[in-house]
C-alpha cells in the first residue's frame, strides 16, 4: 500500500521548498512548511517526525526538515503525476491552464502509476507541464534548470517566457492577459526600482507594465536575436492553450504530425481524424493531393487514403490512389524513437497515356522514424514502391503490349525547429530512384529534393488548423527545378 494523501502532500511541499533554497543542504523551516500547507506549526511538526521515523526525512528540532533520498524520489513521483495530469487535462480534455492545478491536486493521489505512464506515452513524453514546470522522469529524476526572471534578467533584452511559478488561478489569468505564458516572447525595456515596476513589449508591439512581485514569478531565458526578430515579425502566428512541453524552457511542439514531404512517425490519437491538402507547382505543372487519416480505433493502428490530382501538358486528372495502414510500433521516449511502419495498396486510378500512372496495382512500403531532441524534431524515412505489372505509356504501332516490374526506392530526412510552439522552421530532403516503363523496357531517374519551409497553426476549441509553405528545389540528372509548395491540414474529433 502506498503513502497516504497527507504523506504525499507533505513530501511534495518539502521537496518544492527545498528547490527554492540557495544552499542545497539547508533545512526547510517548519514555519515555512506549515504556511505552504495551510496548517499550524504543531501539526506540521507531528507529521514531519512521522516522516523521519519512516526514513523519508531528516528532522532537526528548532531548525527544520529535509527529505532523504528515498523521500525525494517519492516526492518527485508525486510531482510527476501532478504535472502529467495537468498536461493531460489541457491537451486532451481541453481545459484551460488556469484551472488544472486544483484538479490535479485531487487526481494525483488517485491515479495509478500505470495510468500516469499511459498518459505520458499518449502525450508524447512531455518534459514540462502547461506552466513550464519540468516533469520528473519515471525514475524520479527532475531536470535541474536555472532561469532568470523578469525581475532579474537584463534590460533591453528579448526573452522567452519559460515558466510561471505561481499556480494560483487568478495569477495565471493575469499572466495570460499580459502575454506571459510559457513560450511567449517579450522584450524587456525598463525596470523602475522606485516604482516597483517592470516594462516590456509583447510580440504585437504593445507596451505592458507589471509590478516587481508579479515579475519575480515569471521565469525567462534569453532569446537569440535573430529568432526573436522573426518571432516579433510573425504577428499572425497562432498561440494556443499550453499542452505537453518537451523543451525545458518553453512550450512544446503543438504541431507534431504535419510534415510536407517526409512522413512523421506519429499516428492519429484516438477520437481524432485529420484532413490534409497539399499542392506543389514544379516542372511546369501542378500536383495536388488529399489525405484523410483515422485511428483504427486507437493510436496503435491508423488507416488512411491518399488521392492525387496532377496537371501537366496533357491536362489535369487523377493520379494513382493509395490505401494506407500504419502501425505505431513505438512512441518517442527516453532511449528510443517513434517508429511507425506503413504499407499501402497502390490502386491504378491514374491514366498511363497522360503520364499520371502506370495502370498497375502495387504496394508501397515506408519505415518512418521520428525523434525529439530539445527544440528539434528529427525524421527519417526509407521505403519503396513496387508495381509488378506496369505498362509503358507509349509503344510502337503493331507491337504487343507487355508489362514490366517497377521498383522505386526512396530515402528521406527532415529537421524541424520550434521557433514558437505553433511556428516551426522546416528543412526536408528526399532522394528518389524512380523507375518507369518505356518502349524498350525500363529507365531509372534519380531525383534529389531539398525543401526549406515553415508551418504554423491555430487551435480553435478542440480543432487544429495547420498551414505551411515551402520552396522545393529538385535536381534530376543534373537539371535543377525550383517550385512552390502549399500545405493545409484540418484536424478535429469525430466523437466527444
Amino acid at each position: 500500500m502506498g503513502p497516504s494523501h497527507t504523506v504525499e502532500n507533505y513530501l511534495k511541499a518539502i521537496f518544492q521548498a527545498q528547490g527554492g533554497l540557495r544552499d542545497t543542504n539547508a533545512l526547510v523551516p517548519m514555519g515555512q512548511l506549515a504556511t505552504s500547507l495551510g496548517v499550524v506549526p504543531g501539526t506540521a511538526t507531528t507529521m514531519v517526525k512521522a516522516l523521519a521515523d519512516s526514513g523519508l526525512a531528516r528532522y532537526e528540532p528548532y531548525a527544520g526538515v529535509r527529505l532523504t533520498a528515498a523521500g525525494e524520489k517519492l516526492a518527485a513521483l508525486v510531482l510527476r503525476r501532478h504535472r502529467l495530469i495537468e498536461s493531460f487535462l489541457v491537451k486532451v480534455m481541453g481545459m484551460s491552464w488556469t484551472e488544472v492545478h486544483d484538479e490535479a491536486e485531487q487526481l494525483e493521489h488517485a491515479a495509478s502509476d500505470r495510468l500516469v505512464d499511459r498518459m505520458d506515452e499518449m502525450l508524447g513524453r512531455p518534459e514540462a507541464d502547461p506552466h513550464g514546470d519540468p516533469i520528473p522522469d519515471p525514475d524520479g529524476t527532475v531536470p535541474s534548470l536555472a532561469y532568470d526572471s523578469l525581475l532579474t534578467c537584463a534590460v533591453d533584452a528579448t526573452v522567452t517566457i519559460a515558466r510561471v511559478t505561481d499556480q494560483d488561478r487568478e495569477f495565471l489569468t493575469f499572466a495570460e492577459r499580459h502575454d506571459l505564458r510559457p513560450g511567449d516572447v517579450v522584450h524587456v525595456e525598463a525596470r523602475d526600482a522606485a516604482g516597483d515596476s517592470v516594462q516590456f513589449r509583447n510580440r504585437d508591439g504593445r507596451r505592458i507594465t507589471i509590478g516587481t512581485r508579479a515579475a519575480s514569478k515569471v521565469l525567462v531565458r534569453t532569446t537569440v536575436l535573430l529568432l526573436a526578430a522573426l518571432s516579433f515579425a510573425a504577428t499572425g502566428f497562432a498561440q494556443a492553450p499550453a499542452a505537453d512541453g518537451p523543451a525545458e524552457t518553453r512550450e512544446p511542439f503543438r504541431i507534431t504530425d504535419n510534415s510536407f514531404l517526409v512522413e512523421e512517425a506519429f499516428n492519429q490519437e484516438a477520437g481524432i481524424f485529420q484532413n490534409i491538402f497539399g499542392a506543389v507547382r514544379q516542372g511546369g505543372g501542378w500536383a495536388g493531393g488529399f489525405t484523410q487519416e483515422w485511428p483504427a480505433p486507437s493510436q496503435d493502428h491508423q488507416l488512411s487514403y491518399s488521392v492525387a490530382l496532377l496537371d501537366g501538358d496533357s491536362g489535369a486528372g487523377f493520379g494513382d490512389t493509395l490505401l494506407n495502414y500504419r502501425y505505431q510500433a513505438s512512441l518517442d521516449g527516453p532511449g528510443h524513437a517513434a517508429f511507425s511502419p506503413r504499407v499501402s495498396l497502390v490502386i491504378p486510378t491514374g491514366d498511363r497515356v497522360s503520364g499520371r500512372g502506370a495502370e498497375a496495382w502495387g504496394l508501397q512500403f515506408n519505415l518512418p522514424v521520428s525523434k525529439h531532441v530539445q527544440d528539434w524534431n528529427l525524421h527519417w524515412n526509407g521505403g519503396l514502391t513496387w508495381l509488378p505489372r506496369a505498362r509503358a505509356a507509349v509503344r510502337p504501332p503493331g507491337s504487343p503490349e507487355t508489362s514490366v516490374t517497377l521498383l522505386s526506392p526512396f530515402i528521406a530526412a527532415s529537421a524541424i525547429y520550434r521557433l514558437q510552439p505553433m511556428f516551426h522552421l522546416m528543412l526536408e530532403s528526399v532522394v528518389s530512384f524512380d523507375e518507369a516503363a518505356v518502349e524498350a523496357g525500363t529507365i531509372r531517374e534519380t531525383t534529389t529534393t531539398l525543401s526549406p519551409g515553415f508551418r504554423t497553426g491555430w487551435n480553435v476549441g478542440d480543432r487544429q488548423i495547420v498551414a505551411g509553405f515551402a520552396v522545393p528545389v529538385s535536381w534530376t540528372d543534373g537539371a535543377r527545378d525550383t517550385g512552390a509548395l502549399l500545405y493545409l491540414s484540418y484536424e478535429l474529433p469525430f466523437r466527444k
